[in-house]
């Protein structure tokens, strides 16, 4: 599996994560009714998407250690924590197995659910434990079958749903207060994402209804103890037991997780400064987070009591393009709506009105992809109630590029900050076929040659596609760019052929292909 795959399966796990987050915090009462599993789930897998991004290694190796770290050190609270430990059993298998077949995945599955498993001293059914354990087993049964990957991951999701929907006959927390376990629903809704993303499916437009909850799940007996307490110890030859040892008469709900170098401790505790004690006379610590967890509940039995939220989503995006795997790209890094249209095909202020008052957001940018599009868009902006931002995204290209740093929990402030940062520094090229006779340079072009333009401007023209196309990349990556991303059109050749030209004049540069699937132009291509 290459890096664009896992990129992409890793936002739209975390998207689908991100879009059912205030619905898993309300369901959260165990252990403690603090409200927050969703909330915790989102920061820790938003972690593993950050670190991704920021990789520059190669070696699959070598990745499954930084995403397993990146989860360790943004996991937050309970949940959280076992999380983390999910993500690191299931990426050292598929750090060395290297592929994403069937039986790879069963076995990664397994992994993942040994590892939450031996996170927690006194394992409880009912919780996400059981949800992951299920779905290990199903993985493995399935996996005798030979099914393709997504087949695999479709059927390790229906057997999630179906163990969460038993948890509370599992759990008598859950079954008095008639909920599911919310650790398990979030895991439930990460795999959705992976199963959707491996699958080529667009996410839910909008999230799931959220649930109505009894006056009983609401009215919690809160915690024995009073704060929340994480952080990190960073040292050498450190040892879990007896940092665990030392912290167990402390408080409860601990978990002690990491390696030698690293440790994360989770405790529920009347003492924060006590464990952080604790914490240093082992080695450094970093990451501190203390939570009052009566404030928390309080918190949210007001927000329960108060009625269903409107919306779930910080900051909601539209945007505009032609071609399904380029619609299935924007979906994948977390496009709220995407309405088709581009060259030749301008969508209406009016449906993009109707786009943006669809998205459960009262704050939504919206990216035109279009120069020609731009406008309309303002206008839309301007007939809605809704805090719209237009970015001057003016290809499909460059708007894809400017989709790498968005996050739907940020507000629209930092995401337009980032968004626009990365529209400043790409360069956009497309390789088009001449619609006409013409002249560039003072050579004759004929109609239907190959055209090659950068940021609009014409560079080069000719009979062979591989030519222009080189012609256009080494223009573009003039200002010592070193990544390039193309997207093959309709006309396109498929996007294997492509890549081993490009790599073969350009072996230093970072490459990602994708079939974007639009007309017109057989490709477009993004540098920064």
């Amino acid at each position: 599996m290459d890096r664009q795959s896992i990129d992409v399966l890793a936002r739209a796990a975390l998207q689908n994560l991100e879009a059912h987050r205030r619905r898993i915090d309300d369901l959260n009462v165990y252990p403690v009714p603090d409200g927050d599993t969703g909330t915790n789930l989102v920061l820790t897998v938003r972690g593993v998407v950050d670190a991704l991004e920021h990789s520059t290694t190669e070696d699959r190796a070598v990745l499954a250690k930084e995403l397993s770290r990146a989860a360790l050190m943004s996991a937050r609270g309970n949940s959280g924590v076992i999380l983390s430990q999910i993500v690191r059993g299931f990426a050292e298998v598929a750090g060395r197995d290297g592929d994403a077949s069937a039986s790879s995945l069963s076995r990664a599955f397994r992994s993942a659910s040994d590892a939450a498993y031996r996170t927690v001293k006194q394992p409880v059914e009912g919780t996400m434990l059981t949800v992951v354990r299920e779905m290990a087993e199903e993985a493995e049964r399935r996996a005798e079958e030979s099914p393709s990957p997504p087949e695999l991951l479709r059927a390790v999701l229906e057997r999630g749903e179906e163990v969460l929907a038993r948890t509370p006959q599992l759990l008598e927390v859950l079954g008095q207060a008639g909920v599911v376990d919310a650790g398990g629903a979030g895991l439930v809704e990460l795999v959705r994402g992976l199963t959707l993303a491996a699958a080529g499916e667009p996410l839910p437009d909008v999230p799931q209804e959220t649930v109505s909850l009894a006056l009983e799940a609401i009215h919690r007996e809160l915690s024995r103890y009073r704060y929340c307490t994480i952080f990190v110890v960073e040292g050498e030859e450190l040892d879990a037991a007896t940092l665990e040892s030392r912290l167990e008469p402390l408080g409860d709900s601990l978990l002690v997780v990491g390696d030698r170098s690293a440790l994360k401790v989770h405790v529920h505790t009347d003492d924060p400064g006590a464990a952080l004690s604790v914490g240093t006379s082992s080695g450094v610590i970093a990451g501190v987070e203390i939570a009052n967890m009566r404030q928390q509940a309080t918190a949210r039995e007001e927000r329960l009591l108060a009625g269903p939220a409107l919306g779930t989503l910080e900051t909601g995006l539209v945007a505009v393009c032609q071609g399904d795997g380029n619609k299935r790209l924007f979906e994948g890094y977390g496009a709220t709506i995407v309405i088709e249209g581009g060259q030749t095909m301008n969508p209406s202020a009016a449906e993009i009105v109707a786009a943006i008052e669809a998205v459960p957001a009262s704050e939504v940018i919206v990216l035109p992809n279009n120069a020609n599009v731009i406008l309309a868009a303002e206008q839309a902006a301007a007939l809605t109630a809704k805090s719209v931002r237009v970015l001057p995204a003016r290809s499909v290209q460059a708007g894809l590029a400017a989709m790498v740093p968005f996050l739907s929990t940020s507000s629209a402030d930092d995401n337009e900050r980032g968004m626009l940062a990365v529209l400043e520094s790409v360069v956009s090229g497309e390789v088009t076929v001449a619609s006409r006779d013409a002249k560039l340079d003072g050579k004759s072009i004929p109609k239907g040659a190959y055209l090659g333009l950068v940021e609009g401007s014409p560079v080069a023209a000719g009979d062979e596609l591989d030519e222009v196309a080189l012609a256009v990349i080494d223009k573009m990556l003039k200002g010592e760019r070193s990544w390039l991303g193309i997207l093959t059109g309709e006309s396109a050749p498929p996007p294997d052929s492509l890549r081993v030209v490009v790599e073969r004049a350009h072996p230093e540069l970072e490459l990602e292909v994708n079939d974007g699937g639009q007309p017109h132009y057989p490709l477009l291509l993004v540098a920064e």
